[in-house]
């Protein structure tokens, strides 16, 4: 190999590190990864140049989506794996692959109950409202409700486990192979690059959010645009894979928001919008259909004057939205509004009054008649009443969808289909399941393919240890 990322193996002088399975990142992917690993046996040593856990698992809201748990049969619901499968399909208007999709959804419920039963992480079904596009509730999420308390929960797992050993401050630089299979990562340690040798690699790195020139270059239309995920989003473990061949897939996939609070950079649970709440522009007008997903919303904001919406909301969704620590922090930065009246909470984020009170009862109106209103959005029936609430909004990039190519083991493949051997990967670094630009994703598949990737990979690699041992 001639490619910087990619070091032969014969150019390794020394390996001061070995292990069975070497994990490239210590998010959300790359614990589960680990843990997955680990419990059957396999030596884990787990990389990750940020010290600090600010992935983008710790900084969702942490929902887990997956049909078929033993915590909606309690609650009474009653749904299968490739019901939820469909409903990501239909999302993404069947851009992604259909087998990655459904092999996800089928692992889902296992994951869930093995993330409470083994890790001791505490979930609970989420039943107070459904994301976009979700007709059953099927989030599993910390009672926190935030992606802080499932990182935290993993990362005490993870040192809980005698198989694992963690690595922070190490910062990988590229991949060991030898004749095209892999077989180690090199890794900078303060002035030093050091060498790990290891039979199998997973690469749990994030997307390439926090990469303005390639943000640019694949969703240019995010360019520019508030990056509100994690730092360390820079797209290395990409480049790794290409530089040996991998395939790549839905670069320009990724997931936006339309709800981080200016100012203040809080992102606003969009709890406020599913339960009624309203956008409207500089202008006092509505501009899209809300509910259409926060993701392609997005974008629509994005276009807006200034990138700056404000949201509207009365008492009942105020109240509603106070169970989420990021609201609540919301209000205690002051940012959220309230008046007794149309004109007055006009007043407070200098909005023409007449324009925003037309708006308004357009929407009442149209909830008052159960008819779709002016932007084509279903009515929920119950017209927004004073008090009312507001606070002033942009739009944001969450993280990428796109990257290497992997099979339903999680393995990185060729184009052709064919494994790379020993190289796996997931969550950011891996291609997602919600096809091509914003408007594919279905809340929750961030942490379905980080999660579920890292437990296929984790779980797949540790078992062929096994069987090349024997």
């Amino acid at each position: 190999m001639t490619d910087a990322l990619i070091i032969p193996a014969e150019a390794v002088r020394s390996w001061e590190y070995e292990a069975d399975v070497a994990v490239v990142g210590a998010g959300g992917c790359g614990m589960v990864a680990a843990l997955s690993a680990a419990e059957l046996g396999a030596q884990v040593l787990l990389i990750d140049r940020d010290r600090k856990g600010a992935c983008n698992t710790a900084r969702s809201g942490g929902m887990i989506p997956a049909g078929g748990t033993r915590f909606q049969r309690a609650a009474g619901i009653a749904e299968s794996p490739e019901d939820f499968a469909l409903e990501i399909l239909a999302k993404n208007g069947g851009q992604s692959p259909r087998d990655l999709a459904f092999a996800l959804c089928r692992r889902a419920p296992e994951l869930v109950h093995w993330l409470v039963d083994r890790p001791r992480v505490r979930l609970e079904l989420v039943t107070d409202f459904k994301y976009p596009g979700h007709t059953e509730y099927r989030m599993h999420a910390p009672l926190e409700r935030t992606g802080a308390a499932l990182f935290a929960m993993l990362r005490d797992a993870v040192h809980r486990e005698a198989n694992i050993q963690v690595a922070l401050g190490a910062n990988g630089q590229g991949l060991v192979a030898d004749r095209g299979a892999v077989g180690g990562v090199s890794v900078e340690s303060g002035a030093a690059v050091e060498f790990v040798r290891a039979r199998k690699v997973i690469l749990a790195l994030n997307g390439f959010g926090g990469n303005p020139p390639l943000v640019a270059q694949h969703i240019p239309e995010m360019a520019g645009v508030l990056y509100f995920g994690g730092e360390e989003s820079t797209g290395e473990g990409i480049r790794w894979g290409q530089a040996l061949g991998a395939a790549t897939a839905f670069m320009d996939a990724y997931q936006a928001h339309a709800s981080v609070a200016q100012p203040g950079g809080t992102l606003v649970s969009y709890a406020v919008i599913m339960q009624g709440g309203i956008q409207v522009n500089r202008l006092g007008r509505r501009f899209a259909d809300e509910t259409l997903g926060y993701s392609e919303h997005a974008v629509a904001l994005a276009r807006q004057p200034d990138r700056i919406a404000v949201e509207v909301f009365d008492q009942p969704i105020y109240d509603q939205a106070l169970q989420f620590p990021d609201f609540r922090a919301c209000v205690e930065q002051g940012v959220v509004k309230r008046a007794t009246t149309v004109a007055r909470l006009a007043g407070l984020f200098g909005l023409p009054a007449a324009e925003l009170a037309r708006t308004v009862e357009s929407y009442n109106a149209a909830n008052r008649t159960l008819a779709p209103d002016e932007v084509g959005r279903r009515p929920s029936g119950r017209p927004l009443s004073p008090p009312l609430y507001a606070v002033q909004v942009t739009a944001a990039l969450i993280h990428t969808q796109g990257g290497l190519v992997v099979n339903q083991h999680a393995q990185v493949v060729t184009p052709d289909g064919s494994p790379i051997p020993n190289l796996y990967a997931g969550g950011g670094v891996a291609a997602g399941i919600s096809g091509h630009g914003p408007a594919g994703y279905l809340s929750g598949n961030g942490l379905l393919t980080a999660l579920g990737y890292g437990r296929i990979a984790g779980e797949h690699c540790a078992r062929a240890l096994a069987r090349e041992r024997s």
